[in-house]
């Protein structure tokens, strides 16, 4: 039985459902308002469910069946573009928009190789990259603000599938300065640096696996600054601030303050942290999403599920 909606009420909905606002969505489908309020109200209609919940202030807000079937709804958007495609004899290209979710400090390290790879074989994708905290990227997941994110596995709750691409084992960060950076293999143990002063990378999720291993080293962290970014870190373990523990390294020594810091490799038996794929459970992904996940495993050197 055919249903009684199309496929361009379909379209405006799933363009309203990540904007959540009928005036900047009406501007990027180049229609009037009252065409796409109408539109809208004739799908909601249809399907004897409603979408939204209109708000005075905030523009509109998708309810639990709205959020679901705007998810439900990008695969067979994907297939209704692939089948234009296959009618124009490029069936085997994928088109479209795909939004991926990294957290911030894996940010700088592997992503701009994967866009570069992923755009030299699928140049007709428009990738975009929302970068947020591990805590954040949970809820853009559910929310279908993205469809796929590369972070860290820490703190991962249920309802979301993923796919392990690295295990990163933490290290410590000293001063170029600092005794401990000319040790015959420059090796330490945590308990060695306990009640020096340390800098913290303080982001949810981040702050309590650091805990955890100062837990299992029996060592009280002296925290002498806690910050969110990375970099931050670096630069003021550099200039003798503090100790670091982290988990990604970098290739030069050199920070943004100019000041230099050593890598020690800790002899304590810690838990890595794992850098996984991650997305929704029960959730159909798009073709494009597969794409990139496939190219993020490469890049990484893990074989793909």
């Amino acid at each position: 039985m055919a249903k009684p909606f199309t496929l361009t009420q379909l379209r405006y909905f799933s363009v309203v459902a990540e904007l959540e606002n009928m005036t900047a969505a009406a501007e990027r489908l180049l229609v009037t308002q009252s065409a796409l309020s109408t539109s809208l109200a004739q799908l909601e209609a249809s399907l004897s469910t409603q979408l939204f919940v209109r708000l005075k202030t905030r523009g509109l807000r998708l309810t639990p069946s709205g959020r679901q079937f705007a998810q439900d709804i990008k695969v067979f958007l994907e297939h209704a573009d692939s089948l234009y495609e296959s009618a124009r004899g490029m069936g085997t290209s994928l088109v479209g928009e795909l939004k991926v979710g990294v957290f911030a400090p894996l940010a700088p390290f592997r992503l701009p190789t994967i866009l570069q790879t992923f755009e030299a074989e699928h140049p007709s994708v428009e990738v975009s990259f929302l970068e947020a905290d591990l805590a954040e990227l949970q809820n853009a997941l559910l929310e279908g603000q993205c469809e796929t994110a590369l972070m860290y596995g820490l703190g991962l709750g249920r309802g979301f599938t993923y796919q392990v691409v690295e295990r990163i084992p933490p290290h410590v960060l000293v001063h170029a300065e600092h005794p401990a950076a000319l040790r015959p293999g420059r090796e330490i143990a945590l308990k060695d640096l306990d009640g020096e002063p340390a800098v913290v990378l303080d982001l949810p999720h981040s702050r309590e696996y650091y805990e955890q291993l100062y837990a299992l080293a029996g060592v009280v962290p002296n925290v002498r600054h806690r910050f969110a970014g990375y970099e931050t870190v670096r630069s003021f373990v550099a200039k003798g601030h503090g100790y670091a523990m982290l988990n990604q390294r970098l290739h030069s020594d050199v920070t943004y303050s100019g000041g230099k810091v050593v890598a020690l490799t800790l002899t304590d038996n810690f838990p890595p942290i794992e850098v996984m794929l991650v997305r929704p459970e029960g959730v159909q992904p798009t073709r494009r999403a597969l794409a990139f996940e496939a190219t993020c495993a490469r890049v990484y050197g893990a074989a793909p599920d």
